[in-house]
């Protein structure tokens, strides 16, 4: 088994879908950087690292007795072995893993371009280890709180998190709305749809408005989000913080 050392990781924790695990030019200094002294790397196949990067599910068993205490992590003076932290990689892409101790991948992060190079250069010439796996045949299924990553192609990590905060309001109104209020939001995106709108029963109003909002990420659809989280404290503090992030990028340039 191969081990890379000097590994910079940003743990993303608790992610299922892999356009959460930000690449590193999309880290920020606030996030959970840390410096592993030794990590253990594993080939695997395309379809068992699209599992675990898309998936919080059991690892399989041997995959989990290969990279056992196989990575370490030195705190202050002392070298810590992790119980199960490994590299996944398919030969063309990478992905960090820690379980911090549980069977499932909890921690996932990117690597540094200039380590990923090398990593793919270490394997280069290794096939890959095979592992057993009755649950790989499981279609995920995709919502509104787990959109599909088609949704999230091409938008920069604000962008992405802004629009799950304006998927957490639709799933909020989809709850708890009454079809005049329904209609009200479904209005305020497609004025030029009104008189259709009126006719709409709550079924094909929300069909409508969420087919009508899903793709892509633009000013238009920023402002949509604002108006329908203002008055929420939670919803609130998220679009805080992400503006606060965006203002100090601002600042700096």
């Amino acid at each position: 088994m191969h081990h890379m050392r000097d590994v910079w990781v940003n743990w993303f924790e608790g992610e299922e879908n892999c356009y959460n695990v930000c690449e590193f030019f999309e880290w920020k200094k606030n996030d959970r950087i840390e410096l592993l002294d030794q990590v253990a790397v594993v080939k695997v196949q395309t379809e068992l690292l699209d599992y675990i990067e898309n998936t919080l599910q059991e690892l399989p068993e041997e995959l989990l007795a290969d990279v056992y205490r196989q990575s370490f992590i030195r705190q202050k003076n002392e070298r810590i072995a992790m119980e199960y932290c490994f590299i996944a990689t398919n030969g063309s892409r990478a992905l960090v893993v820690d379980t911090i101790g549980y069977h499932t991948p909890i921690r996932k992060s990117r690597m540094v371009p200039r380590q990923e190079e090398q990593l793919l250069q270490l394997i280069e010439n290794d096939s890959c280890t095979e592992y057993y796996m009755d649950y790989l045949d499981c279609e995920k299924q995709y919502h509104m709180l787990s959109p599909n990553p088609q949704l999230m192609h091409g938008l920069v990590r604000r962008e992405k998190q802004l629009k799950q905060l304006l998927f957490m309001a639709l799933d909020q109104l989809y709850e708890d709305a009454e079809l005049p209020e329904l209609r009200y939001w479904y209005t305020e995106w497609a004025p030029h749809k009104y008189s259709l709108i009126q006719g709409m029963n709550f079924d094909d109003a929300w069909t409508g408005l969420f087919n009508d909002i899903k793709q892509g990420w633009s000013k238009r659809h920023e402002m949509y989000c604002y108006a329908m989280i203002k008055g929420q404290p939670f919803f609130e503090k998220i679009w805080e913080l992400e503006h606060e992030e965006e203002m100090k990028k601002t600042n700096k340039s």
